[in-house]
């Protein structure tokens, strides 16, 4: 995968985590790319030890669902070491 669809993965895994999350998080567009990025390389080394599934296919359903997951991952630890705390719903 390209350096630009693995940025562009990033963010969009990034966006789909921060609405599955609830309350609201922190960050703007630039923190979401950047904890979207990271999650989704979490999720890839994680999807490539635990599954023997990397992220090599953009459009594969795999990819998203392993960098979304890796996402929701960071957030919530970017979260906790924040100390903010969603507003429930």
């Amino acid at each position: 995968m390209g350096f630009f669809a693995f940025l562009l993965l990033g963010l969009l895994a990034g966006a789909i985590a921060k609405a599955i999350l609830p309350g609201k998080q922190a960050g703007g567009w630039i923190m979401t790319l950047l904890l979207g990025v990271i999650g989704a390389l979490l999720g890839g080394w994680l999807g490539s030890i635990l599954l023997n599934a990397p992220l090599e296919d953009f459009f594969s359903l795999r990819t998203w669902l392993l960098a979304i997951g890796g996402s929701i991952i960071v957030l919530l630890i970017y979260g906790a070491i924040t100390g903010r705390k969603g507003a429930r719903v």
